[in-house]
């Protein structure tokens, strides 16, 4: 394996890391609200008013939705501006940290009642989502594929598997490779959701300080190694 296909992996295994762990600690610990998927937030809300709700905890899920927008939007200014193409990911890291840090601090340091608080915290974690969205389609051959949805990356790894199964592996190089890229996304999907969901049972929305701060470390290290120019 290339050093440039191990950078591949490692981002590619991180981002949907993130992107699980955050989607499912909102999810969890965050009134229902998808925070990377937000599309799923129309479901949970067709939902919900189709079971009689009309509350504002119900309506506020269609909120994600433009928050959503603009976070890609600045996303696409910050790449516009910066020439280095991972700043979007230091930005999503420092807004995620930032979101955990006053997940923890806020209800102690305000007089703002929870719901409020959990809102709040929600929607600046999607901000961070779609910087991570907008990086995923303007620097698309930096990840294997898709970080933050998982039905196109399963559908091709599906694919892939029934192209070995039927022809072997046996000079089917493309299909196997194609299928260790898929599962590294998914493994790494799977993985934040899973130690999204314990997190966020453990410390609430206080957890998604975890995955932000993973981002600016891993930010910062390969700005550390990157080889100098001059």
């Amino acid at each position: 394996m290339t050093e440039q296909q191990h950078s591949i992996n490692w981002v590619t295994f991180l981002l949907a890391w993130v992107a699980g762990y955050c989607d499912t600690a909102t999810f969890v610990s965050g009134d229902s609200i998808f925070s990377a998927h937000v599309t799923g937030n129309f479901i949970v809300f067709a939902a919900q008013v189709s079971s009689g709700s009309t509350s504002a905890a119900a309506w506020i899920k269609l909120l994600t939705f433009p928050v959503f927008v603009i976070a890609v939007m600045a996303g696409g200014w910050l790449a516009e501006k910066s020439a280095k193409k991972y700043r979007i990911l230091l930005a999503e890291g420092l807004i995620l940290t930032a979101c955990g840090i006053a997940a923890f601090f806020l209800p102690i340091l305000t007089s703002l009642e929870e719901k409020p608080v959990t809102y709040l915290i929600v929607m600046v974690t999607v901000l961070g989502m779609g910087l991570q969205n907008a990086f995923g389609k303007l620097f698309a051959k930096e990840t294997h594929g898709p970080t933050t949805m998982m039905t196109g990356n399963v559908t091709q790894a599906a694919l892939d598997l029934g192209n070995l199964i039927r022809k072997g592996t046996p000079g089917n190089e493309i299909s196997v490779s194609s299928l260790k890229k898929q599962t590294v996304t998914i493994g790494g999907f799977l993985a934040g959701c899973l130690i999204g969901a314990l997190m966020a049972r453990w410390v609430g929305l206080g957890a998604i300080v975890v995955p932000g701060v993973a981002i600016v470390i891993c930010y910062l290290q390969g700005e550390m190694s990157a080889p100098k120019e001059g």
